[in-house]
């Protein structure tokens, strides 16, 4: 398996991965991706791909949050083709996109996410670090994850880029 950034050639295959991958109507993780794509908070750096066999399997994005005045990211969606979830394929993505975010000295991640899956890459509750989910009702999912640029003084309430906020 490869991880790499995400190119604009592969567009329809990661539209393709979050329709499969969350199977809801309408695909709500798939527009989501293809509008942060055009959101001024979009990373290139940190929109990264799962490659086996020259074909996409796996996709995950961090886009520019604030924890006022801080920056912060928002991670999210994460999808990987269902004939390939359970074999790596999502961990391999987190360990990238984290590693990504730490090499732009990025201060912190912000997800909502299964409080069961995501502690393994070092999340844990973001109200620990004083940093607040938009929607109290997300509690205990909503996560945070340090990086090596991490201040203690990030606190406060997370702002995902505008499209999570129109979801």
């Amino acid at each position: 398996m490869l991880i790499r950034r995400e190119t604009p050639a592969d567009a329809e295959a990661v539209r393709a991965v979050h329709t499969a991958a969350f199977q809801n109507d309408p695909p709500v993780e798939a527009r989501l991706v293809d509008e942060l794509r055009l959101d001024t908070g979009w990373i290139p750096a940190l929109s990264l791909v799962a490659i086996e066999n020259d074909e996409v399997v796996g996709h995950v994005v961090c886009t520019r949050g604030r924890v006022s005045p801080h920056r912060a990211l928002g991670l999210g969606p994460l999808g990987v083709r269902p004939d390939r979830q359970q074999a790596g394929v999502g961990s391999a993505l987190m360990h990238a996109v984290i590693g990504a975010a730490d090499a732009l000295d990025e201060p912190v991640i912000v997800l909502l996410g299964h409080p069961d899956y995501y502690p393994r890459f070092g999340f844990r509750p973001a109200a620990e670090l004083g940093i607040t989910p938009p929607d109290p009702d997300w509690l205990p999912a909503f996560q945070a994850r340090t990086l090596s640029a991490y201040d203690p003084s990030i606190r406060g309430e997370f702002r995902y880029a505008e499209p999570f906020r129109r979801l």
